[in-house]
């Protein structure tokens, strides 16, 4: 019989000083250690201490040369946690603040978020503490040439597919794709988000943000509600946010933030398509703060050093980075009246600010389930590839919206208790299962 606090225990002696994968396993293992106690088929074959346990970590020294002429020198990683399901597959990450835990946490919440999906895919995770902001073009090629250099060897469409994620865009991705395509002299889906004309898929950009919302709605309408009229606090500036921002105003929601290090973007009134484009522009083709954007219409406000979860909403989306909501942002919710916590981002809350929301009855859907549509169209992306097709923007996007909707009705299976249902659980055993079973299936790998 398993306990969840030796399980803890046994997390910590494997990987000290690592907290971000501690909770990840935390969160998992929670709903996990009860379901797999009761499992006679899941007992005697060491699964959750195989699952502490990465296939492999790779990690390697990036050197590069900048338009100055001068050496610098970045890490790189490559987690590949599991591929019981299929080829390793996850985002590369850029920025200065990643560290090994930050990319076992993101590994080992892929393995289960992949499996949600439907689709055979693994779960890994990787980037640098390479920094992208205030690069040149030339810089940020050099060092995707340089990265990719070190981990070419490491990845393959039927290997490990990496794709994007915070500081790695379209632009990365093509530099990166480009520079396997020269060491390796082939031209195949070793990446995924890459441009349509280079064999990417249409809607990936929107994926995650589109697929967000998609799992709202299927909560509502579960619920024998609907989008329309809710007021929704988005946090974030990055594609999740604006394509959630996006879908929310097609439903007709109003959304009233976005957010981004120096504070949030408020409009009272909730934003509408042509301040979605402005702020759109503002991040993605100026590259610059949203503090600039209060000055170009009375109908913005900007908040410094303020997090979207001041302000009365129905719904809260946190779209940002791991973390970012902790228990006191969790009171404010509670306080302005949120009933549902839809984490678009990677484990935006923290442990905290989940068991506050858990005990004052607020809904929260987690990150696994609701932002699995950005991977889901990464895996239909590796499809298009296999098959040498393009799909339009219409097919894709059918397929996104049935696959949220599969991830849904997989947590109401196995989250449905007494008092509504529990996402979390029914995420975390949904994943589980699939993972577990085909674990047992192959014996030891």
């Amino acid at each position: 019989m398993y306990k969840l606090s030796e399980i803890m225990e046994r997390a910590e002696q494997l990987a000290p000083n690592q907290p971000q994968f501690h909770q990840a396993v935390e969160d998992v293992f929670h709903s996990v250690v009860p379901y797999i106690n009761e499992q006679e088929k899941y007992q005697n074959h060491a699964l959750l201490e195989q699952l502490l346990v990465p296939d492999r970590i790779i990690e390697f020294r990036v050197t590069w040369q900048d338009s100055e002429d001068n050496m610098q020198v970045n890490r790189g990683w490559r987690v590949q946690h599991n591929n019981a399901l299929g080829a390793y597959k996850g985002g590369l990450r850029f920025h200065p603040s990643v560290d090994l835990d930050t990319f076992k946490f993101l590994a080992f919440e892929q393995t289960f978020k992949n499996a949600l999906t439907g689709l055979p895919m693994g779960g890994g995770k990787g980037g640098s503490d390479f920094d992208p902001k205030g690069k040149s073009d030339a810089d940020i090629l050099r060092f995707c040439q340089a990265f990719m250099l070190k981990l070419s060897n490491y990845i393959g469409p039927k290997q490990d597919v990496p794709a994007g994620d915070i500081g790695v865009g379209s632009r990365e991705i093509g530099y990166l794709f480009g520079a396997y395509k020269q060491i390796s002299g082939v031209f195949n889906g070793v990446l995924t988000g890459k441009a349509p004309g280079s064999g990417g898929s249409l809607i990936r950009k929107e994926a995650t943000g589109y697929g967000t919302v998609y799992f709202l709605e299927a909560m509502l309408a579960h619920q024998d509600k609907e989008l329309k009229g809710l007021t929704c606090a988005v946090s974030g500036a990055g594609n999740v946010a604006l394509y959630t921002v996006e879908k929310l105003l097609q439903k007709e929601a109003k959304v009233i933030t976005v957010s981004d290090s120096d504070g949030t973007l408020l409009c009272q009134s909730g934003f509408t398509s042509e301040h979605l484009e402005a702020i759109k522009t503002n991040k993605q083709v100026e590259r610059g703060r949203l503090k600039d954007l209060a000055d170009s219409s009375k109908d913005f406000e900007f908040k410094a050093d303020t997090k979207p979860w001041q302000f009365n909403c129905d719904v809260a989306i946190p779209s940002a980075t791991q973390n970012e909501l902790n228990e006191e942002d969790a009171k404010a919710l509670h306080e302005n009246k949120v009933v549902y916590v839809v984490e678009a981002a990677n484990m935006p809350l923290t442990s905290a600010a989940t068991a506050y929301m858990v005990e004052n009855k607020v809904v929260v859907a987690p990150s696994k389930a609701v932002n699995a549509g950005g991977v889901a169209v990464s895996g239909l992306e590796r499809t298009q590839n296999a098959l040498m097709q393009s799909w339009s923007s219409d097919k894709v996007d059918k397929e996104l919206k049935k696959i949220m909707q599969d991830i849904h009705q997989a947590c109401i299976e196995f989250g449905e208790e007494e008092e509504g249902i529990n996402y979390i659980k029914g995420a975390n055993l949904a994943g589980f299962i699939k993972v577990a079973d085909a674990m047992l299936f192959q014996g030891i790998s």
